[in-house]
């Protein structure tokens, strides 16, 4: 009661943790300390004795190689046998050099001049078998034979007892390794002890100190009489708080979601407006605009230069149409026409149309079908629309120059069975991490004069096929769309 009175709350409560600090780092170095005399224990296990064990194996190994091929020799004459016979003795002679440069004492010489010996003593014997073969002395070839196979056996027998050597200084050094193992638990025992006396010392502070005061303001803090009934003041004091944090999140999260959805709602109304506006205000002009430049294309002696003015003046035309034809599909989405048609022929029509433009591009198309694509059930104008659209986007992002490989395979996938799949990757800057979620949403737009509808629309044509629009970018190193359509064809009314 005294060092209650002395001291204050924090001070023992930081008394009590800077001796479990200190009984725990002192363990901790000890189990470190151990942890090194066992590692330097193992290591010299490995660097030793499991690597002369690991040789001398490599030596049994090179030993029984060698067995068999005088009696093929015996049975076939074919001298081939004994090429093989001379490289697996050289094989033996450089593992027995290795084993002798890795033997420490005595004992392991001896035990290696003893193999060497009755080595010598086999392969000698052996020749002399191979002479009585070669003389055609088959019978006593065969006879003295069966007495050098004892010399095999001999050797063979060295070996293991060489490899009894190193084996037993493993068990003892793992015996070694369980000792100190044993003391190291008997360290970590003493300290996790001292640790939990320690702990409940500071248990009974905690409840006395500090539970008592936060029971009694969560009682006041609680006034449906929840931390009562649990019994856990500290919880019933987290449940309180979280509550708020999560009734002010779930707020907010939805006050971000209604806003969200009200500027799309605003958005496609706007769209549809424009887009109605516009496609009887402006597509009719437009269209009259174009036949005259195509009228007077034809009846008038131009110059080139003048063509190409009439060229430009022609494809800024285009695009504004292209542009309104966007905000007219995308409020008011055409039903699709389907047909018996093969992508392959649907791309052809695609790289013919923009021909002209690939090339004021100084884009190269490279193309790769080993066969046309199997015929599906598709809208050949509305993939038309999303091939020219992924391709322009290309041509407009590499700006000048570059290269689009377009690649056509057909695959099998689990969701929709067998599909046709068309890749196109540019070479281009790519597309930023930062906006990959936002490439398909519309009125996106990294363009200046962009309506950021094209890969929307896109995306929703190759959906309503029954298949998906997908790419994947690293930047600086171009965009790989790929466009997945099932062969069977999309189920439409």
């Amino acid at each position: 009661m005294k060092i209650q009175k002395t001291i204050s709350l924090r001070g023992q409560i930081f008394m009590l943790l800077a001796v479990l600090v200190f009984i725990t780092s002192i363990g901790a170095l000890v189990t470190v300390w151990y942890t090194y005399r066992m590692e330097g224990l193992l290591t010299g296990i490995i660097n030793n004795n499991v690597a002369a064990f690991q040789a001398a194996e490599a030596l049994e190994t090179a030993l029984v190689n060698q067995k068999g091929f005088v009696s093929y020799y015996f049975m076939d004459n074919d001298p081939d046998w004994l090429t093989q016979l001379a490289v697996y003795r050289q094989i033996f002679g450089e593992r027995l050099k290795k084993v002798r440069v890795l033997t420490e004492n005595k004992e392991e010489k001896e035990a290696i001049d003893r193999i060497e010996t009755a080595y010598l003593k086999y392969i000698t014997g052996k020749d002399l078998v191979i002479a009585h073969y070669k003389a055609g002395e088959k019978e006593a070839g065969a006879l003295l034979h069966s007495e050098v196979r004892k010399g095999f056996s001999e050797t063979l027998d060295l070996c293991e007892a060489y490899k009894d050597i190193h084996k037993n200084r493993i068990t003892e050094a793992r015996d070694k390794s369980h000792a100190q193992a044993r003391k190291l638990r008997i360290i970590a025992v003493t300290v996790m002890m001292a640790v939990v006396l320690l702990g409940l010392l500071l248990v009974f502070v905690l409840v006395n100190q500090i539970l008592g005061p936060v029971r009694r303001l969560a009682l006041e803090a609680d006034r449906g009489g929840g931390a009562g009934r649990s019994g856990d003041e500290v919880k019933a004091l987290d449940r309180s708080v979280r509550g708020l944090i999560e009734d002010m999140d779930h707020t907010h999260s939805e006050l971000e979601k209604s806003r969200e959805h009200l500027l799309q709602t605003e958005r496609l109304a706007m769209a549809g407006k424009l887009a109605a506006g516009v496609a009887h205000s402006v597509r009719n002009p437009l269209t009259s605009v174009k036949m005259r430049l195509f009228s007077l294309d034809r009846s008038l002696d131009l110059s080139p230069i003048q063509k190409d003015d009439f060229a430009v003046i022609s494809e800024e035309i285009g695009h504004i149409d292209t542009i309104i034809q966007h905000f007219i599909e995308f409020a008011r989405p055409p039903k699709l026409k389907v047909q018996k048609v093969s992508p392959s022929e649907v791309l052809n029509v695609v790289l013919q149309l923009l021909e002209h433009r690939l090339k004021s591009y100084e884009v190269d198309i490279e193309l790769h079908r080993e066969r046309p694509l199997t015929e599906i059930q598709a809208d050949p104008e509305q993939l038309k629309e999303v091939l020219v659209n992924l391709i322009v986007n290309a041509c407009e992002a590499m700006e000048k120059g570059g290269s689009i490989r377009i690649r056509e395979e057909e695959s099998f996938v689990a969701s929709l069975g067998r599909v046709v799949v068309v890749r196109l990757a540019d070479s281009g800057p790519g597309i930023p991490d930062s906006i990959n979620d936002q490439i398909f949403q519309p009125f996106f737009t990294t363009k200046e004069e962009g309506s950021g509808l094209g890969l929307s629309i896109a995306a929703r044509i190759v959906a309503e096929h029954g298949g998906w629009l997908d790419f994947t970018s690293n930047e600086g190193e171009g965009v790989t769309f790929v466009m997945t359509l099932p062969i069977t064809g999309a189920n439409h009314e």
